[in-house]
Parts: C-alpha cells; sequence; structure tokens
C-alpha cells in the first residue's frame, strides 16, 4: 500500500479492480481546506482517460508492472509471438493488446512488453521506427491540393502521409504515437 503522496508520473494504481497508469499529476494545496491530488489516469486494458481527484494522504494500492525486452518473431493467426530476449521464453500477446502497435511491427524488432501477474497489459514500442514505403503512387507537381502530402503504404501494410517527393522503396522514419511522418532516412 501506498499514500497519494507517492503518485508520479508512470505509476499504476489498482482502483476498483482494474489498472490505471498516471499520465499527469498535481499536488494542489488550497488556501482553505485540506490538500489533494490531481490526477489524469488512463486505463491499461481499455486505453479510456479519466480525470480523477484524491485526498492528500489517502491510502491508495499500487500494481506492480514488470516490463521487460521481447522480440517479435512472427504473427500466428490473431496472436503476435514475443520471445523474451534473456530466457528465450516465446509468448503469444492477442491481437487485442497488440493493438496499433501491429502498424509499426517487423520481425525481429525489439519491444518492451508489460505485464502484471503473469498477464501482458501492453506492449510499448520505441517513440519512432524506420520503415520502407512499398507502394506510393508518384507525386505531380503543381498538386497541392492535399498540402503537398500523398499517402503511403508501408512495409507493414499501414498507410501513412508523406510528401509528395517520396517514392516507392525510400525508407522513412515514422513517429509510433500518432502515425507521422518524420522524415527520410538515407541508407
Amino acid at each position: 500500500m501506498a499514500t497519494t503522496n507517492d503518485i508520479k508520473n508512470g505509476t499504476v494504481l489498482k482502483l476498483d479492480g482494474q489498472l490505471w497508469t498516471v499520465i499527469d499529476f498535481q499536488h494542489v494545496k488550497p488556501g482553505k481546506g485540506g490538500a489533494f491530488v490531481r490526477t489524469k489516469m488512463k486505463n491499461v486494458t481499455s486505453g479510456k482517460t479519466v480525470d480523477k481527484t484524491f485526498n492528500a494522504g489517502l491510502k491508495i494500492e499500487t500494481a506492480t508492472v514488470d516490463k521487460s525486452d521481447m522480440q517479435y518473431l512472427y504473427k500466428d493467426g490473431t496472436d503476435y509471438v514475443f520471445m523474451d530476449q534473456t530466457t528465450y521464453d516465446q509468448i503469444n500477446i492477442p491481437e487485442t493488446v497488440v493493438g496499433d502497435a501491429a502498424n509499426f511491427l517487423l520481425e525481429s524488432q525489439v519491444v518492451n512488453v508489460a505485464t502484471n501477474e503473469g498477464t501482458v497489459l501492453y506492449i510499448e514500442l520505441p517513440p519512432s521506427v524506420i520503415l520502407e514505403i512499398t507502394y506510393s503512387e508518384p507525386g505531380l507537381q503543381g498538386d497541392r491540393s492535399t498540402g503537398g502530402t500523398k499517402p503511403a503504404t508501408l512495409e507493414t501494410g499501414h498507410v501513412i502521409q508523406v510528401p509528395l517527393f517520396l517514392e516507392q522503396g525510400t525508407k522513412v522514419k515514422v513517429d509510433t504515437r500518432d502515425s507521422s511522418y518524420l522524415g527520410r532516412v538515407n541508407d
């Protein structure tokens, strides 16, 4: 057990049988009344974000989340198979847990897998990845109706917006949080 004074970004709390990650927190000491902690929390399983206020010093239950580096091996039906880098144990993670991260997963890529009491909660990708464009229409000079961007399909099958001058076979750096194009990568 911990108290609300121990809350910081990244802390995982167990509330009403569900796990919540603290995204943002603020200790508030008003002129009148007792101090409190204002938090913004994200549900670990559903991804829903809520604002919650706790009285200062209130006892809260924290959950232990273990993170380990695992290598993505292959997709097996609706599961993704990962291998622990230290023990070489393989685990299957359902498509629902992998979520949007599947848009950026390549075989043999290493990701961070978060578990709680043996249950996989989520996978954490690096902030950006380098992927190759496998299909893109040629950009026409003077075609600025789309703000100078065009759709491009990456080697994972995910489609992002890229500048008109990029062609098929170009490697690009992509932000894994919002699928935005970050730049061209030279080999």
